[in-house]
């Protein structure tokens, strides 16, 4: 059980510094084919929804991209259980369309199967988001 825990937890640390790096093509050697990412958000998030297959998740990335500029990004902690790893963290975003700055702390949970992550579902403070969304 613990080298599956730490295996889970390297294939996520993976991910993110992909992620970090811009590198796209890192990131989704990570994701299994049928992965599913969700933000767990509501309407006037531009990158609120169900993201299915590598393809979706390039497309919820772009989403982030194409609708913010990310200031900082930070990973707080990281706790792993078999083949779950929640990740804390923090990030700055500046919405392009209006100039306001998000600043909020989000968590992603991270199913890992076969050395590979097959879910994220994400929180953060969505009603504060959409407010400065729709500013």
């Amino acid at each position: 059980m613990a080298q599956e825990t730490t295996k889970a937890l390297s294939i996520v640390q993976e991910m993110l510094t992909a992620f970090g790096k811009g590198d796209l093509d890192a990131l989704k050697q990570t994701l299994s084919e049928d992965t599913v990412w969700v933000y767990h958000g509501i309407d006037g998030i531009p990158y609120n929804g169900t993201y299915q297959g590598k393809e979706g998740v390039g497309n919820f990335i772009m989403n982030i991209i194409n609708n913010v500029e990310v200031l900082d990004f930070q990973i707080t902690k990281s706790v792993a259980d078999q083949n779950t790893v929640v990740v804390l963290g923090s990030e700055k975003q500046k919405i392009k369309k209006n100039g306001e700055v998000l600043e909020q702390k989000w968590v992603q949970v991270y199913t890992v199967e076969n050395n590979l992550i097959t879910r994220l579902d994400e929180f953060a403070n969505t009603a504060y988001a959409v407010q400065l969304f729709n500013k």
